[in-house]
């Protein structure tokens, strides 16, 4: 059962969810991000600078957590995403080194 925010326990990550999560080009461009950047990376969600709306940012920062990609942590007037990259290499030894590898040049992907 996931925790009181939404994190789900690494026995509760899904394969499907996390592959519809990787799939949007804004969610996959944030997790090949911070799979690139040290272990304990912690960034805010405006930081990555989606060229989206906050409600927009809201929802995808959301599927990445309900996915178990992130664990995002309040900080004031703002949420921090970190990656859940030991949880994520237990339960899916090598997708974040492949999401990591795999990210489309920018342009190469429209964003409507």
């Amino acid at each position: 059962m996931p925790d009181a925010e939404g994190h789900p326990t690494v026995e509760e990550f899904d394969f499907q969810l996390v592959l519809k999560a990787l799939a949007d080009p804004l969610r996959y461009h944030v997790v090949a991000t911070l799979a690139r950047q040290s272990l304990d990376t912690e960034r805010t969600c405006t930081s990555f600078g989606l060229p989206v709306g906050k409600s927009t940012r809201t929802h995808h920062f959301r599927v990445l957590r309900e996915a178990g990609l992130v664990r995002q942590v309040d900080r004031g007037n703002s949420r921090a995403a970190r990656l859940r990259r030991e949880e994520i290499e237990r339960r899916f030894p090598g997708l974040l080194r492949l999401v990591a590898e795999n990210e489309p040049p920018p342009g190469a992907v429209t964003i409507d």
